[in-house]
């Protein structure tokens, strides 16, 4: 089965930082920003669903971000941003029309050439939401090419859900079976209250034809994983993405390197049944 859109050998051009403007900035939620960003030369940015871009912050570094929207005909390109360093700290002090560099994007994204006519399932925890946010507007643009959709988020308290005018969109589309759940609840909450492999149990699967995509933080990978076994699904009908201790975005500082592979460019993005034996993949 085909999971993953093949990266190229980056050309010389992606080692360099390209103008871009940050067109409109969301406050998500008290730690995530989403930064919408559009490159000043006005090209696009020709991503695929999964692919990240390292954003340069003149004078203090740059990080890798995932890129949270599908290709989008005007050019520009969304990125949603957590709260956690000196780069990220000093994006979320920028104003509308600041001035970053962008190199990318980089790795292999999903293939959804390649998903065509499957049944899908999404899997996101936390802000493993933004990544798979891209596949999901892509889906939507495309409907028809693919079969049924199921999309179950989880975060551990309702201040953390992002995009929350989106999930409701989501949640009233006919289109889609959408499910969410919080760790913990609050008065005002009146979801499901458990981690998110408590709504796998309610989600009828073909394990034939459903292909489950996930993304979350690293412990939640393996308790879905089994859970997904459980209803049937094959291993290699598991697609991950792998977004840790990337630096480089080219395979040359070798921080994300595990056990020959390079997260930023084999990956992120992995069927699982490729790296379930690598140690520390999950």
């Amino acid at each position: 089965m085909a999971i993953a859109q093949e990266q190229k050998e980056p050309k010389a051009d992606l080692y360099v930082p390209e103008l871009a403007t940050v067109t409109r900035i969301t406050t998500l939620t008290a730690l995530e920003k989403m930064f919408r960003i559009k490159f000043n030369s006005g090209r696009p940015l020709g991503q695929v669903p999964g692919q990240f871009v390292e954003v340069s912050v003149f004078g203090i570094g740059e990080a890798p971000v995932s890129i949270c929207s599908a290709p989008t005909s005007d050019g520009s390109f969304e990125l949603t941003v957590r709260r956690v360093g000196n780069v990220t700290n000093s994006l979320h002090a920028m104003d509308q029309g600041a001035t970053v560099g962008i190199r990318g994007p980089f790795g292999n994204g999903f293939d959804m050439a390649g998903l065509k006519g499957q049944d899908i399932l999404v899997v996101a925890g936390g802000i493993g939401l933004a990544p798979l946010r891209s596949v999901i507007q892509y889906i939507f643009d495309h409907r028809g090419d693919y079969g049924k959709f199921t999309i179950l988020y989880g975060t551990k308290t309702p201040p953390e859900m992002l995009f929350t005018d989106e999930l409701k969109q989501w949640a009233a589309d006919p289109k889609v079976d959408f499910r969410m759940t919080v760790d913990r609840g609050d008065e005002a909450w009146k979801g499901h209250v458990g981690v998110i492999t408590t709504l796998i149990p309610e989600v009828e699967i073909d394990k034939n034809r459903t292909v489950g995509l996930i993304v979350g933080p690293p412990v939640m990978y393996r308790f879905v994983v089994l859970s997904l076994r459980g209803k049937g699904l094959a291993d290699d009908h598991m697609i991950m993405s792998l977004e840790r201790r990337m630096k480089c975005g080219v395979g040359k500082c070798g921080h994300c390197q595990m056990n020959g592979l390079y997260v930023c460019q084999d990956g992120p993005v992995f069927n699982y049944a490729q790296i379930r034996d690598y140690k520390g993949a999950i």
